[in-house]
């Protein structure tokens, strides 16, 4: 999806044919109305594509710390086949079902910091941009009501 098509689009008829200086009341109440639905909707819109790639983004974390616990959990069951082939026969078995263990270990540590890295980057699940938008919005309106 390109970047162009997830952020929303502000269409303009063109120039005012009614300068505020010349408007009238009604008209103003129209036009800020119109324009401050149009501001919500398009906040909303920038809500929306920020949180849904930072939910792609825990759910690509939680994959990879599920898959750690997969390995991890093989890791622990060769761990178990070396002490029990540690204990019934010669070293040369019991060795090599440790050694395996360990490297699913290791394999298991590797994937549960890349899935704990992609869960932290996709923390706080806030919509940022929208919600600086929205405090630059208000400013600008009180900037508006004060003059």
């Amino acid at each position: 999806m390109s970047t162009a098509s997830r952020e929303p689009t502000v269409t303009s008829a063109g120039p005012d044919p009614n300068p505020a200086a010349e408007a009238s009341t009604g008209e103003l109440v129209r036009r800020l109305s119109t324009q401050l639905s149009d501001l919500v909707r398009h906040e909303l819109a920038l809500a929306r594509v920020e949180l849904t790639e930072k939910g792609k983004r825990a759910g690509i974390g939680a994959g990879l710390a599920g898959a750690a616990g997969v390995v991890a959990l093989y890791g622990g069951g060769a761990l178990v086949a070396a002490a029990i082939a540690a204990l019934a026969l010669v070293m040369s078995v019991w060795l090599a079902a440790l050694l395996v263990g360990v490297v699913l270990l290791v394999v298991a540590g590797i994937l549960g910091l890349l899935g704990r890295s992609q869960i932290r980057r996709a923390a706080p699940p806030v919509p940022e941009e929208a919600v600086a938008n929205v405090r630059r919005d208000v400013e600008t309106v009180r900037d508006g009501v004060r003059r």
